[in-house]
C-alpha cells in the first residue's frame, strides 16, 4: 500500500491492488470530512436587511454550496475518482451518512468511467464497527445506498434552514430594535432547539410558581435489644392537619409497646442493564460522568474511529443473535479492573443479553478491543470504562436480594421497617454503583412479639419545589418526546447554552436565563408561542414522523415538504401579527432602547445625543428619531475628535481592537447605509471613496495590502505616537516612524511602486534621520531611509473582524489602477513581492 496526502492537504489517498468480487483490481481509499455541501439560500436572500423574512418559507430559492469551501472537497473527489470504474461507499450507517453518500456521488459519477451496459458500478457497505471481522464481513456483503433515507435528511435541512431563519430573522430584528440591554446578538429559533429550550423553562416557571406546605411526619423508634434501636416509617406518610398529626401523637403516645403484626421474607430480583444505546451513554456520562452530551459524543466518536467501541449513534438496545458476545468479552480478560469477573463469566457461561428495542440501525455501544488508562486517558478512559461495564454487566446475572418486611401496631397506627440482604450480587459487581445499599439489620422476630417504645415525635416538614433540569433529564425529555435524533440532541443542548438561553449550574443543571424565560414563557396566556404551539414537542416530534416516513420510502419528499412549510408559514404570520404582546412581558426584565446605553455621539438629523448600546450587538439609538445604527463588533467605541462626515452632518465615532491591533473612525449613518455605489454596508471611513474627507481611503490610502488580493493599507491617523497602517479587509498592520511628530499622506506617489508618499515629521530629539535632520518625505516600500523604520505584524484580536477579508471590489479606484484624488495603487514587483517583503523581514 502506498500513502500520500489529497490536493485539499485534509484528506489521505491510500493505493493498494487486490481483488474486487473475483477480479483483480487498483483500489484506492480517502475519506470525507462530514457532509461535502450544505444548504443555503442564494445570494440575494441572505440579506437580513431586503428580504422579507416570510419570503423564506417558499419563494427563496435555495442551493447546495461546498460545505467547507476551503477544503475544495468537490475538487479533491473529482480529481481522485477520475477515471474509476466502480466505488464503494463506507460512510457512517445513519441516515445522515446515507445522504454524504449521494452528496459523493454527485461529485465522482460525472468524472467516473461510464458502465457498460447494466453493469453495476455503485456499492455500499454496512458495518456497525471498526475492526477486521466487521469490515471484511461488510466488504463481503455490499448493498446500494439507501436514497429515501438521504431524501429525508435534505427534507430536515431545507424545513430548519426556511422555519429557524424566518423565525431568528424577525425576532432578532424586532427585539434588538426596541430593547437595549438584552446581551445577544442573535435571538434564534429552530425546530428542535426551541422546544428543547422549552422544558428548561417549563422546569422554570413550576420552581418560580410553586409554594410550599407545611406537613407533619409521625416517627417512632423501637428498642429490640438494650442498646440498638430501629427507626419506623408511618404509614400514613404524612398529614398536613396540625391538628390530626397531634391526635395521632397522642393516640400512640399512649401505647407502651410496639406490636410486630407481621413479618414477610421475599426473594428480590434487580435486573441486569439493556444493552446500551446513544440516549443512554449520554445520560451516563452526563449525571454521572460530568460530561457535557456533546463533549461525551465528540469522545465516543474518536473512540469509534480508534477501533475502540462500535458505532456510538444507535437507537439499538438488542443485540442480534448471531452477535459475537464472548468474542467481544475475551478482548477484556487481561484488564486489571474487570479480569477476575470477564474469566468467571466465560469459564461459567454467560447470560443472554435482555431483549431490548432493535430500532434497525446498528447494534447496542460495545467495546471492540482492549485499552487500558495510559492509552486513552482523561475522560476518554472514562467513558470507554463505562461502556466496558456496562457490556459485561449485560452478560452478567440479575442482582439477586431478600428483602424482610416487619409491620407493627403501635395504638391504632401501623408502622413498617425493610431490610434487604443481597444473595448474589450479579452484575453489581461490574457496576458497584446499581449495588443494594447496606441497610441496619433488622432482628430476628415473630408475629405478636412487643418490644419496647424508645421514642414517639412528630416532625415538622415542607414540600421542595421540583429541582432544575439536569442534561440527563432533558435528555430523556427529549428522547420520549421525539426532539432530535441520537445524533443531534447533543447539539440542540449545547445551542441553548451557547446562545445564553441556558447555563449549567452545579450538577450540570440548566437554568434558562432572563432571554432564555422570556424568549419562550409558554405558560403565560398573553405570549403568542402558547396559541402557536412552537414550543410544544409534539410539533417536532409530528415532523419527525413526517421524515420516518421519507426514509421507509411510504411519503413522498415534495409533498411533506410543501405541506409542513406550509403550516409554519401560516404559524409565522400569527407570530408577527401577534408580536406587541410581547412588549409587556419583555419589558419586565429588558429595558427599552431609549432608556438604555450612555450618550455619545450627536445624531446627524436631529443634532441631539444618541445613546451608545455596549450590550451585544453594540449600537447607537436615537431616541428622538427612533433610529438605530448598528456598529463594528467585538471592540471599544469612542468619540472621534468631535468632527462630522461631509455627507450627512452625523459625529464620527472610532472603532478599535484595542493597543495592538487596528482602529478605524466611521460615520454611523454611511456605516449602515452605504453613501457610493462601490460601497457595502459595514464599511468604515478606511474603505470609504469619497474623493475629499480627510478621514476616507482617498486621503488616508498609502498602498495595495502586502498579503491580501483586494486590501489596501491606510494610515491610522489616531495611532501616534507609536505611528502605523492596517489593512482595510486583512489583519496584516505595518508599525513604523515611532516618535514621528506628525505622519501625512502626501499627494504625490512612488515612480517605482505608485504607492502614496508619506511626509513624516520627527521629533528633534529622537529622530533617525542623518544628519539631525526632522523631515523626510519618501515611499513606505522603496525608500532607503525608512528602510529600518517598517515592522510588519498581524492584529490581534479576541475574536473574528465583524467583517471578513473576501471582498472582490479593489477598494481604492475608479479606473484601473488609479483611486480618486489621482493617486495610483502600488504596483507589485514582478518578482512576486520579493522585493517589498525583504522591508518587512
Amino acid at each position: 500500500m502506498s500513502s500520500r496526502k489529497g490536493l485539499n492537504g485534509a484528506c489521505s489517498v491510500h493505493e493498494y491492488t487486490g481483488s474486487f468480487i473475483g477480479q483483480s483490481a487498483h483500489f484506492k481509499m480517502t475519506s470525507v470530512c462530514g457532509h461535502v455541501m450544505t444548504l443555503d439560500f442564494i445570494g440575494k436572500y441572505n440579506s437580513w436587511d431586503k428580504v422579507d423574512p416570510a419570503e423564506l418559507f417558499s419563494k427563496a430559492p435555495t442551493e447546495k454550496k461546498e460545505a467547507n469551501p476551503k477544503l475544495t472537497m468537490v475538487k479533491f473527489l473529482q480529481v481522485e475518482g477520475r477515471g474509476c470504474d466502480c466505488i464503494v461507499l463506507w460512510l457512517d450507517c445513519d441516515k445522515e451518512g446515507e445522504n454524504i453518500c449521494f452528496e459523493v456521488l454527485d461529485a465522482v459519477l460525472p468524472v467516473m468511467n461510464k458502465p457498460r451496459g447494466t453493469e453495476r458500478t455503485i456499492y455500499r457497505a454496512k458495518f456497525s464497527s471498526i475492526t477486521d471481522t466487521d469490515i471484511c464481513n461488510a466488504m463481503n456483503h455490499l448493498g446500494e445506498p439507501n436514497r429515501n433515507e438521504a431524501l429525508s435528511v435534505d427534507a430536515r435541512q431545507e424545513l430548519d434552514l426556511r422555519i429557524g431563519c424566518a423565525f431568528t430573522r424577525f425576532q432578532t430584528k424586532y427585539f434588538q430594535g426596541k430593547y437595549g440591554n438584552l446581551d445577544s446578538s442573535l435571538i434564534s429559533f429552530g425546530p428542535c432547539q426551541t422546544p428543547t429550550l422549552g422544558f428548561c423553562v417549563e422546569r422554570h416557571d413550576k420552581i418560580q410558581s410553586f409554594k410550599p406546605e407545611t406537613y407533619w411526619v409521625l416517627q417512632a423508634k423501637v428498642n429490640p435489644e438494650k442498646e440498638s434501636s430501629l427507626t419506623l416509617d408511618w404509614d400514613r406518610v404524612r398529614v398536613f392537619d396540625r391538628e390530626v398529626a397531634q391526635m395521632f401523637l397522642n393516640i400512640t403516645k399512649m401505647a407502651k409497646e410496639a406490636k410486630v403484626e407481621s413479618v414477610s421474607k421475599k426473594e428480590k430480583v434487580k435486573q441486569r442493564p439493556l444493552a446500551l444505546n446513544t440516549v443512554e451513554m449520554l445520560r451516563v456520562a452526563s449525571a454521572a460522568l460530568g460530561m457535557g452530551p456533546q463533549h461525551a459524543m465528540q469522545i465516543a466518536e474518536r473512540l469509534y474511529t480508534q477501533g475502540y467501541i462500535s458505532y456510538p449513534r444507535t437507537e439499538t438496545t438488542h443485540y442480534p443473535e448471531n452477535f459475537d458476545l464472548k468474542g467481544c468479552l475475551r478482548q477484556q480478560a487481561n484488564n486489571p479492573y474487570w479480569a477476575e469477573t470477564v474469566k468467571s463469566l466465560l469459564s461459567e457461561g454467560i447470560n443472554r443479553p435482555r431483549k431490548g428495542h432493535d430500532a434497525g440501525d446498528h447494534p447496542p455501544i460495545t467495546p471492540m478491543r482492549a485499552a487500558t488508562e495510559a492509552e486513552l486517558g482523561g475522560d476518554g478512559w472514562r467513558l470507554y470504562e463505562y461502556i466496558t461495564r456496562h457490556f459485561i454487566a449485560t452478560v452478567s446475572a440479575d442482582c439477586k436480594y431478600l428483602q424482610t418486611t416487619i409491620s407493627f401496631s403501635i395504638g391504632p397506627e401501623r408502622f413498617t421497617c425493610v431490610g434487604k440482604v443481597v444473595t448474589s450480587p450479579g452484575f453489581t459487581e461490574i457496576m458497584p454503583w446499581h449495588s443494594i445499599p447496606l441497610e441496619e439489620s433488622l432482628p430476628h422476630c415473630e408475629k405478636g412479639d412487643l418490644f419496647p417504645i424508645g421514642e414517639i415525635k412528630l416532625l415538622e416538614k415542607q414540600t421542595s419545589p421540583p429541582d432544575y433540569l439536569t442534561e440527563a433529564e432533558l435528555i430523556t425529555l427529549m428522547e420520549k418526546h421525539g426532539i432530535g435524533t441520537d445524533a443531534s440532541i447533543p447539539v440542540h443542548i449545547n445551542n441553548i447554552c451557547q446562545r445564553n438561553y441556558v447555563t449549567v449550574e452545579s450538577g450540570r443543571r440548566l437554568k434558562p436565563t432572563n432571554l432564555g424565560i422570556l424568549n419562550l414563557s409558554i405558560l403565560l396566556p398573553s405570549f403568542p408561542f402558547t396559541i402557536l404551539k412552537l414550543v410544544l414537542p409534539t410539533i417536532r416530534s409530528a415532523v419527525e414522523k413526517q421524515l420516518n416516513l421519507i426514509a421507509l420510502g411510504k411519503a413522498n419528499y415534495h409533498q411533506v415538504l410543501e405541506h409542513t412549510l406550509d403550516i409554519f408559514k401560516r404559524k409565522f404570520h400569527y407570530f408577527v401579527d401577534s408580536i406587541a404582546g410581547m412588549d409587556e412581558l419583555m419589558e419586565v426584565s429588558f429595558s427599552p432602547l431609549a432608556a438604555t446605553g450612555k450618550p455619545l455621539s450627536r445624531c446627524g438629523k436631529c443634532h441631539r445625543f444618541m445613546k451608545y448600546i455596549q450590550a451585544k450587538p453594540s449600537r447607537l439609538h436615537c431616541s428622538h428619531c427612533d433610529d438605530t445604527y448598528s456598529l463594528p463588533q467585538n471592540g471599544t467605541i469612542k468619540l472621534y475628535k468631535e468632527l462630522r462626515c461631509p455627507l450627512d452632518d452625523f459625529e464620527l465615532v472610532l472603532w478599535s481592537s484595542g493597543s495592538r491591533g487596528k482602529s478605524y473612525p466611521l460615520c454611523p449613518y454611511c456605516y449602515n447605509h452605504p453613501p457610493f455605489r462601490d460601497m457595502k454596508k459595514g464599511m468604515g471611513c478606511n474603505e470609504c471613496t469619497h474623493p475629499t474627507c480627510q478621514h476616507s481611503l482617498s486621503m488616508l490610502g498609502i498602498g495595495q495590502c502586502v498579503e491580501c488580493e483586494n486590501g489596501v493599507l491606510v494610515l491610522d491617523s489616531t495611532s501616534g505616537p507609536k505611528w502605523k497602517m492596517a489593512c482595510n479587509k486583512c489583519n496584516v498592520i505595518v508599525h513604523f516612524f515611532e516618535n514621528a511628530h506628525k505622519v501625512r499622506v502626501s499627494p504625490e506617489t512612488c515612480d517605482l511602486c505608485e504607492a502614496a508618499l508619506v511626509d513624516v515629521d520627527f521629533n528633534k530629539a529622537k529622530s533617525p534621520l542623518p544628519g539631525d535632520e526632522t523631515q523626510h518625505s519618501g515611499c513606505v516600500f522603496c525608500d532607503p531611509v525608512f528602510q529600518d523604520l517598517v515592522e510588519l505584524k498581524h492584529a490581534a484580536m479576541r475574536h473574528p473582524m465583524h467583517r471578513g477579508g473576501q471582498g472582490k471590489r479593489q477598494g481604492r479606484g475608479r479606473g484601473k489602477g488609479r483611486r480618486p484624488g489621482g493617486r495610483l495603487n502600488p504596483k507589485k514587483p514582478k518578482d512576486k513581492m520579493a522585493a517589498l517583503a525583504a522591508y518587512f523581514v
